[in-house]
């Protein structure tokens, strides 16, 4: 027989129930419809960019010669996203915004060009073909202001829609490089499909454009937008989509000039002169520049874990564990000798997403939401921190 209501829980159950174990569990839900419908007509856009871009390159390349260019492609594709992988491994950003990220400057960005430049194209023969003159402006003016407006409002999309997670300059360039990873994917399918074809007769020459594309500039897309990301992560940090916008507008104006000067220097002197002298230092000074901003990440992460140690969540001992990439590097190299690799894996993960949690409320970026993020994350590495005590090693070395 049924009863109408559960029976009354114990005296000192009821004790412990007048309030929620955890203060999230007491805050109203905030709800995600808006962004998943978002997300939803984002990817259902970038679906049918790409049928049109297949559509294209099977019309002009066919499917064979398609084929093998991407494939071909595929090289520097690979070389670049382990250079992203390297940027973001610090604290990973999510990986169907970075899928969002890569599919906007391989369908969308790569559309937009293709439309402008075809309609300029169009220009050019009614006013009687194309010159010296405007074979420069399409390379240095057109194509530089087209292809960053159109993967810098990729970036800019991306924070709007994922400003959460979006907590300085290297969450900016990490976007900004996949968008542009995602752009350089499909501009070298081109290239290298209409080389392979053999659509330039006896100038063609594949090996020649793989070395130039594909060896010595696979990260020229993403020097170029990484200004825009670094502009708006650095803007991100106020909390402001307006102020956002404008770094983002500001963001453009470096990332048009060096790809106008990229573009545009082979007009007037030797390319590889022109790249050693000037594009190899100006790579390396980039790679300087985001060292610096990782080590600055670290800092951060100390200095957020050491408060949560002082407060007693943590121990001020296993900081240097956490936080610095030799402490991570040696436990996951124990963890992963004594078979709970993933749990240790989870333990640094969660408590670096605790320290930046911590960092956007001390900037005062969306209190209450991180509030709730903070209390989620500090049970979950309670409970790891327990599971971690539990566990028993097996290795000589534990």
């Amino acid at each position: 027989m049924s009863q109408e209501s559960p029976d009354a829980a114990p005296d000192e159950v009821r004790q412990t129930t007048d309030h929620a174990p955890q203060a999230v569990l007491e805050r109203p839900a905030r709800p995600r419809t808006g962004r998943v419908v978002a997300a939803v007509i984002g990817f259902t856009i970038m679906g049918g960019a790409l049928l049109l871009l297949a559509a294209y390159f099977l019309t002009i390349l066919g499917p064979g010669f398609t084929l093998i260019a991407a494939i071909i492609a595929l090289i520097p594709l690979a070389v670049v996203l382990v250079g992203v992988g390297w940027i973001d491994r610090w604290e990973p950003e999510p990986r169907g915004a970075l899928l969002f990220a890569f599919l906007w400057g391989a369908t969308i960005a790569i559309l937009v060009a293709l439309f402008v430049d075809s309609g300029l194209q169009e220009v050019i023969a009614a006013i009687g073909g194309p010159t010296d003159f405007t074979n420069f402006a399409q390379s240095a003016i057109q194509a530089p202001i087209v292809e960053e407006v159109g993967k810098g409002i990729g970036v800019f999309l991306i924070y709007l829609a994922a400003k959460h997670h979006v907590d300085g300059p290297i969450d900016g360039i990490v976007y900004a490089a996949v968008v542009a990873a995602g752009f350089a994917f499909t501009e070298n399918i081109q290239y290298f499909g209409l080389e392979v074809s053999g659509y330039y007769g006896e100038d063609s020459n594949v090996a020649l454009v793989f070395f130039v594309r594909g060896i010595l500039s696979p990260f020229a897309h993403v020097l170029f937008t990484a200004c825009i990301g670094y502009a708006i992560g650095v803007a991100a940090k106020r909390g402001s989509a307006l102020w956002t916008f404008g770094a983002f507008l500001v963001g453009l104006i470096p990332a048009i000039v060096l790809h106008a000067f990229w573009n545009g220097s082979t007009f007037f002197a030797d390319f590889f002169v022109v790249y050693i002298a000037i594009h190899v230092p100006m790579f390396v000074v980039a790679v300087g520049m985001v060292v610096l901003m990782r080590r600055q990440e670290v800092r951060l992460t100390g200095e957020r874990l050491s408060e949560y140690a002082a407060a007693g969540w943590i121990s001020a001992a296993e900081v240097p564990s956490l936080a610095t990439p030799a402490g991570r590097r040696q436990a996951m190299q124990w963890a992963k000798a004594n078979g709970i690799g993933s749990l240790m894996r989870d333990y640094i993960r969660d408590s670096t997403k605790l320290a930046y949690a911590r960092q956007r409320m001390m900037t005062g970026r969306d209190l209450i939401g991180n509030q709730a993020d903070e209390a989620a994350l500090l049970a979950k590495i309670t409970d790891t921190r327990r599971r971690l005590a539990e566990a028993r090693p097996t290795s000589a070395t534990a």
